[in-house]
């Protein structure tokens, strides 16, 4: 039920939950596990499957007495589900950075990060600790978001200029990489883009005296030697943000067949506050900030030309984190992604938060607005014909609109990618589609999770043709992002399995790796890891078939 609100438009937003389980364990330090161990298994687990599911996340929360703020902060910790021939084996490893070396050496955080400032050496003079505020704060390499790959290798990566290479099988760190040694920018997204042939897309930010800019980066897919790392990776294109001193923050952006979509949104960050956050004593997550009065802005980026399009698309304020697809089609490209009408999220998982229990947890959830599944149409042959103030988007049964305030600049309001049932479940993020066979084209299916908590408490398919959607949800059990393997002899869209691992605040040591059937979004079976994992963020499956 919603909260009462003056616009239909925030009603979607919130929902009033009560009694929300306590999920501390679930943000709480685990051991690693590097050495492979063996699973139970429940049920019957495909024997085509031959690969890895990669997994990265938080997995330390603190050194000595000293704790991180911010969920974001924690340690990355790699998982390794190894599936063969119906059995399946678990292995997890810290990445070995220099934040987690650093800090594990002086049992203290010595390295800041999102949420957490690293205060001066208590063993340094007054003067010494002083003078240290000045210092620019340093990137941190604590690459704990995601498994990204460049060339046929992965990576783990977070937002800042440094990633990982890994090794996949034994998750042992070969090669910090430093995105700033090969183009001018100052850190790139976890959330890279492909084309068929393997080019990598991305994003990233440079700060030069003119303030900030966004750039669209390409990485080819062919290496040139065996040491080989981001060697070639081209700025395609430069990006003036709205205001150079407050750029936006983003975590992923849309890719079409022949545009890059960045999506420029009103979490601000703020530059100013951001240098002198030290001298403050503030972290980095003070300076960023959700401007509700700002419109979000649509940017194509020609991807062969590198050309940004003279026409900017335009739709009241909203706030996302991840894209499910982008199409062109008819004229139009349609884009699809989660969004919430507010974005004051990103400040919320803080620990102690997501660490509370009772009254003030669910006072926590019902405050956070719901993502949900939206599309925005917006139409590509504008010109100076086009006529003003009437809805250009012609495509049959879709509610979005897509209207010229002048001759570049369009207003488009979005259509629902759900039915109302769907805010039973909390909204949807963590978004998956069969990406090998339908990103950039037209789709009909989707996964994600449903989140009613603070993270993610069910797997959710929908179909985009009847905006129905089918469940997978079980009492304490709280499930990762779903990862869609495609069967071997696939012919339509949903012919394979998704892959989700199911953690449990309420019984130590009961972690599994769940299979489900991607067609009917039944369980085919489970593989039982008798160790504790914390909820993570994302991951890949590595085919070794």
């Amino acid at each position: 039920d919603a909260k009462p609100s003056k616009t239909a438009a925030q009603k979607t937003n919130f929902t009033k939950v009560h009694g929300l389980p306590d999920i501390t364990p679930l943000v709480s330090s685990v051991q690693e596990t590097p050495e492979p161990i063996p699973t139970t298994v429940k049920g019957t687990i495909p024997t085509w499957i031959h690969g890895s599911l990669l997994r990265n996340g938080p997995g330390k929360f603190e050194f000595g007495n000293q704790h991180y703020n911010h969920w974001f902060d924690g340690m990355a910790l790699m998982h390794r589900f190894q599936i063969e021939d119906g059995q399946v084996t678990y292995r997890s490893r810290f990445l070995c950075s220099d934040s987690y070396t650093q800090n594990s050496e002086r049992n203290r955080i010595i390295v800041s990060e999102f949420g957490t400032l690293a205060l001066p050496d208590p063993c340094k003079n007054f003067f010494q600790r002083f003078l240290s505020r000045f210092e620019m704060p340093k990137p941190t390499d604590n690459a704990s978001v995601n498994f990204v790959k460049y060339k046929g290798d992965y990576y783990v990566s977070t937002e800042t200029n440094y990633m990982h290479r890994v090794d996949p099988d034994t998750l042992e760190s070969k090669q910090k990489v430093d995105w700033s040694k090969f183009i001018a920018v100052n850190g790139a997204t976890a959330h890279p883009h492909f084309d068929p042939d393997g080019t990598a897309y991305n994003m990233g930010n440079s700060y030069r005296n003119k303030g900030a800019f966004y750039n669209i980066i390409r990485v080819p897919p062919e290496r040139d030697g065996p040491e080989d790392t981001l060697e070639g990776a081209k700025i395609l294109c430069s990006i003036a943000p709205r205001d150079k001193s407050k750029p936006s923050y983003y975590h992923s952006f849309g890719m079409s067949e022949n545009y890059v979509v960045f999506i420029e949104q009103p979490i601000k960050m703020d530059l100013f506050k951001t240098v002198t956050g030290r001298l403050r004593g503030k972290s980095l997550n003070e300076g960023v900030h959700w401007d509700p009065n700002q419109e979000t802005i649509f940017h194509l980026i020609d991807k062969q030309t590198g050309k940004e399009m003279p026409v900017k698309y335009y739709t009241k304020a909203l706030s996302t984190f991840h894209q499910i697809n982008a199409f062109e089609q008819d004229g139009f490209l349609m884009l699809d992604m989660c969004c919430s009408d507010d974005g004051q999220s990103i400040n919320n998982f803080l620990i102690q938060n997501l660490r509370q229990s009772g009254e003030a947890l669910d006072e926590m959830y019902n405050t956070m607005s719901r993502p949900f599944p939206r599309r925005f149409v917006l139409p590509l042959n504008i010109t100076s014909e086009t006529l003003l103030e009437q809805n250009l988007n012609t495509r049959p049964d879709s509610t979005a609109t897509a209207v010229c305030r002048t001759k570049n600049q369009v207003f488009c309001t979005f259509e629902d990618l759900h039915g109302e049932d769907l805010k039973d479940y909390g909204g949807l993020e963590f978004p998956h589609i069969n990406y090998a066979r339908y990103n950039t084209k037209p789709y009909r299916y989707y996964y994600g999770c449903g989140f009613r908590h603070l993270v993610g408490d069910s797997l959710i398919k929908m179909d985009l043709e009847s905006k129905k959607f089918k469940v997978w949800r079980q009492p304490d059990l709280y499930p990762s992002e779903p990862v869609f393997i495609l069967s071997p002899n696939a012919v339509e869209e949903d012919d394979g399995v998704i892959l989700s691992v199911i953690i449990t605040p309420v019984k130590d040591k009961s972690t599994f790796l769940l299979v489900l059937d991607a067609k009917t979004f039944e369980e085919l079976g489970r593989a039982e890891v008798p160790v504790n994992i914390p909820y993570g963020f994302h991951g890949v499956f590595n085919s070794s078939a």
